[in-house]
């Protein structure tokens, strides 16, 4: 009798790697249902039906946990990156006698890049992965069920308040991380740099203008999208109890901040382009 046959580890990587490919293309079609879902229910539903509105109590109880409750954290932290832009950026523009030039770049910086990404991925770690944690726990609980069983849509009343928080904090705490990294820059600058205050201040003012702004708080809407759909959805399909809910949260912090840092790269690369 022939002895069974071993497969190739090629054969079985083939496999494996076939695996990833049929499971990455199922999450994204169950996304992308996810996202048609939200945007029936908080923008079609509302003028269709007249108690299938929005639920703006729970939506402005959730942005009070996402921004009010953040602000802190968003504050100080950017407040140090700015500090830490104008000594990294005076101690090479030193070197070519443009000291002034400190206040442009973190201006820049801070409402380009570093506001909007450093508050996202905040953001991502404080609210996202609470939002994995609150909506997986209900789930093991049986509470999701028990809505669907009492006639309420679980996307309408547990993630359309959620997102939209998330979309309008996200941007009002980047405003806020801008002013303080720029402020941050500005006490460095005149305390040790010995940068005169006008000399700076007008130079930020020469430096920005709502453009970059705008480009900054673009950013931050997207960012708030990804971070609230990525926490929402790996909530839902949370399995295997409070183990799986701990996996579901970590993986909501990490498959975030990647989804920023990618997303950050395209607008990035689109900005470039059409300057």
């Amino acid at each position: 009798m022939a002895g069974k046959q071993e497969t190739s580890p090629g054969i079985e990587a083939l496999a494996a790697l076939g695996r990833v490919v049929m499971d990455a293309g199922a999450t994204i079609r169950n996304a992308a249902g996810l996202c048609r879902e939200m945007a029936y229910w908080g923008f079609l539903a509302p003028w269709k039906r007249e108690r299938s509105g929005v639920r703006w109590e729970s939506a402005i109880e959730q942005g009070v946990r996402v921004g009010w409750e953040a602000i802190f954290i968003v504050v100080i932290i950017n407040f140090f990156v700015g500090m830490i832009s104008a000594l990294q950026s005076a101690s090479l523009l030193k070197q070519f006698g443009q000291l002034l030039l400190v206040a442009n770049a973190v201006a820049l910086s801070m409402t380009r890049e570093l506001g909007p990404l450093l508050t996202a991925i905040i953001v991502a770690g404080r609210s996202g992965s609470a939002f994995t944690a609150e909506i997986g726990s209900m789930k093991m609980a049986e509470e999701i069920d028990a809505l669907t069983t009492m006639g309420l849509n679980p996307v309408r009343f547990l993630m359309v308040p959620r997102i939209l928080a998330m979309m309008i904090a996200v941007p009002i705490l980047t405003l806020i991380a801008d002013f303080m990294g720029i402020f941050g820059g500005w006490l460095l600058s005149v305390t040790v740099v010995d940068l005169g205050s006008w000399q700076y201040i007008r130079h930020t003012m020469d430096a920005i203008d709502m453009g970059d702004v705008m480009r900054g708080l673009t950013k931050s809407f997207v960012f708030g999208f990804l971070i609230a759909m990525t926490g929402c959805y790996l909530g839902i399909k949370v399995e295997g109890g409070a183990e799986g809910v701990g996996r579901s949260t970590t993986n909501s912090v990490v498959v975030s901040i990647f989804l920023i840092i990618f997303a950050n790269l395209v607008f990035t690369a689109f900005f470039y382009a059409i300057e």
